[in-house]
């Protein structure tokens, strides 16, 4: 079973922690965690690109010139595609690029993601965060003490708005609660630093 440092707030060492097999252990599956990535940035899309056709502009109703006898290529409207302020071949129009994944594939990339973090020892756990105001200088001595000083992504138990405020001002630094994690975002992230009643949660969930 993986075992990882319980480090605090100023990054000295309060024990260790040993994290589930099934979850932080498994074999990482890249095809599960793939799929979950393009079904987050699918989700993502707001899709409301639009376009028109050459049906839907004004104008083009007449031939601009006769058929034959010109010296110009034959033209039947100044709204074809080929033409300025004419239509767009096959135009963008607004659609609902979302799609639905199997739970067990969700629930597979998640512990990939998981694993794959356990692997490379980027993963952090801290025994509390815990701010007696709105700071955000105080999470980022929080990250320079824990040895996080890139993109990072903080797990919490539940919603701290003390937390979550203070670390939104940091380039590269998001939260979230264990109910809200995704695989892009853990992905993303180069270090996860799971809060330690987070890490009981986790594997609670996903047992």
């Amino acid at each position: 079973m993986p075992s990882v440092k319980v480090v605090d707030m100023k990054g000295s060492q309060m024990g260790d922690i040993t994290l589930s097999d099934s979850i932080f252990g498994i074999e990482p599956n890249a095809a599960a965690m793939h799929t979950l990535v393009v079904n987050y940035l699918a989700n993502q899309r707001q899709g409301t690109q639009s376009a028109l056709t050459r049906s839907e502009v004004r104008g083009g109703g007449k031939k601009p010139w006769r058929q034959k006898g010109t010296g110009h290529a034959r033209q039947g409207s100044i709204r074809a595609p080929q033409w300025t302020k004419g239509g767009v071949v096959f135009a963008p129009k607004p659609r609902d690029y979302s799609f639905s994944v199997n739970k067990k594939v969700r629930r597979l990339a998640m512990k990939s993601a998981f694993s794959s973090k356990a692997q490379d020892n980027d993963i952090i756990v801290v025994d509390s965060i815990t701010l007696d105001d709105y700071k955000t200088k105080e999470i980022v001595k929080m990250l320079e003490a824990i040895g996080s000083t890139k993109k990072a992504l903080i797990v919490l138990p539940e919603v701290d708005k003390k937390v979550i405020k203070s670390a939104s001002n940091i380039p590269g630094v998001k939260t979230a609660q264990v109910n809200e994690l995704n695989v892009y975002d853990m992905l993303n992230a180069d270090k996860l630093i799971i809060v330690k009643a987070a890490v009981e949660k986790i594997e609670e969930v996903y047992k």
